[in-house]
C-alpha cells in the first residue's frame, strides 16, 4: 500500500481529517477566548474541550451525514482537501504525505514518553510501598494551617524530607502530604493557600472531568494538536483551583507568595531559569516557568469575577467549526 493509498483509506482519512479538525477548532477556539475577552478558567475550559472532543467525532459524524464526503465530486467543491497536499513530492519519492505519517509518528512518541511511561512508573512505586508520614503535631504550623480552613478538610500528612514537597491523592481517603522541607520555607498563612490549592483539586477529581478528557486524550494519541490542548486544559485546571483556594482563605497574596517561595526559592523570578544542557529539558522547564508565572501574575493582579457564563459564545464557536470542518476533508 502506498502513502496515496493509505491517506484514501478510511483510517487514512481519519487520521488527516481529524488532524485538520482539531487544527481548525484550535484556532477558533483562541480567537473567540479573545474576541469575546474571556479570562475565567472555569469558562475556558470548556472552550478547550471543543478541540479534544472534535477529531474524535466530527469525521464519523460527517460521514454519516453525507456518505458522498470523500467521494472526489465532493473533494472539488470543498473548502480544503488535504490529500491534494499530501500527495504534493518533495524530494523525489517523499511526499508530504510520509513527512506527515513521520510527524504523527513523532507525537505519538512523545504521547508515550511524556505520558504513558510516566503513569506506569508512578503505579508501579505506588505498588511496591506506602509513603512513610505522619500527622502534623499539635500547634505546628501545618496543623494551625489547616486549622483555620472552612468546611471539611482532607486528612494532611508530614514527610520527613528538606525538598519543598506538596501534592495529594484521590480516592475513596484522599489526603494531602507535604514536606517538612516546604513548611520550613512557607509562612502559616502561604502553607494554608498551598493545602487549600490542594484540596480544590481533590474536591475536583470528585467530578471526574480530567479522567474523561485523558481518555479522550489516549484516543487522539498521534495528534499533536490534541496534545497542546490537553496541556492547556491542564493549566486551566490549575488556575481553577488557585480560585478554590482563594474563595477559601481570602487571601490572594498568600497564595502568589506560596507559588514563588515553592517554585524559585531564594532565586530571583528573572534568573530562575537553569543552566541545562538538554535542549528538551530546557524547553519543558521554560514551559513550566511561563505558567508558574501566569499564575503568579493573574493572583497579584486581583481581577474581579467573570460575568456571564459563555454559552452563546460557546455556541456560535462551536457551530462555526461544526459548520468549516465539514468542508475540509
Amino acid at each position: 500500500m502506498t502513502i496515496a493509498d493509505f491517506f484514501n483509506s478510511w483510517p487514512g482519512m481519519y487520521v488527516a481529517q481529524s488532524f485538520l479538525h482539531a487544527l481548525v477548532a484550535a484556532l477558533l477556539v483562541d480567537i473567540a477566548l479573545l474576541a469575546w475577552k474571556i479570562e475565567d478558567p472555569l469558562i475556558r475550559q470548556p472552550f478547550r474541550l471543543i478541540v479534544i472532543i472534535t477529531p474524535i467525532v466530527s469525521f464519523p459524524l460527517f460521514q454519516l451525514l453525507s456518505p458522498e464526503r470523500g467521494s472526489p465530486a465532493f473533494r472539488i467543491d470543498a473548502l480544503f482537501d488535504i490529500n491534494r497536499w499530501l500527495n504534493l513530492s518533495i524530494l523525489g519519492p517523499v511526499s508530504v504525505g510520509l513527512l506527515f505519517l513521520l510527524f504523527l509518528g513523532f507525537a505519538s512518541l512523545v504521547f508515550l514518553l511524556q505520558e504513558i511511561i510516566p503513569i506506569v512508573r508512578h503505579s508501579a512505586s505506588s505498588d511496591e510501598g506506602g509513603i512513610e508520614a505522619e500527622s502534623p503535631a499539635a500547634g505546628s504550623s501545618e496543623a494551625l494551617a489547616l486549622a483555620a480552613l472552612p468546611g471539611d478538610k482532607p486528612e494532611v500528612l508530614v514527610i520527613d524530607d528538606d525538598e519543598p514537597l506538596i501534592f495529594s491523592t484521590t480516592g475513596k481517603r484522599p489526603a494531602i502530604y507535604l514536606s517538612s522541607g516546604l513548611t520550613r520555607r512557607l509562612e502559616t498563612d502561604e502553607l494554608r493557600a498551598a493545602i487549600a490549592h490542594e484540596i480544590g483539586h481533590i474536591a475536583r477529581s470528585r467530578r471526574p472531568i480530567m479522567v474523561l478528557v485523558f481518555l479522550l486524550r489516549i484516543c487522539m494519541f498521534f495528534n499533536p494538536v490534541v496534545l497542546m490542548e490537553f496541556r492547556r486544559i491542564v493549566q486551566e485546571e490549575e488556575k481553577i483551583c488557585d480560585d478554590v483556594a482563594v474563595q477559601m482563605t481570602g487571601n490572594r497574596a498568600a497564595l502568589a507568595s506560596a507559588l514563588s517561595k515553592f517554585y524559585y526559592g531564594d532565586e530571583s523570578r528573572e534568573h530562575s531559569m537553569p543552566d541545562g544542557t538538554q535542549i528538551r529539558d530546557r524547553i519543558e522547564e521554560y514551559s513550566h516557568t511561563l505558567l508558574i508565572e501566569s499564575r503568579i501574575t493573574r493572583l497579584e493582579e486581583d481581577l474581579p469575577p467573570s460575568s456571564g457564563s459563555g454559552i452563546p459564545a460557546f455556541a456560535i464557536t462551536l457551530a462555526s467549526i461544526a459548520g468549516i470542518n465539514y468542508f475540509l476533508v
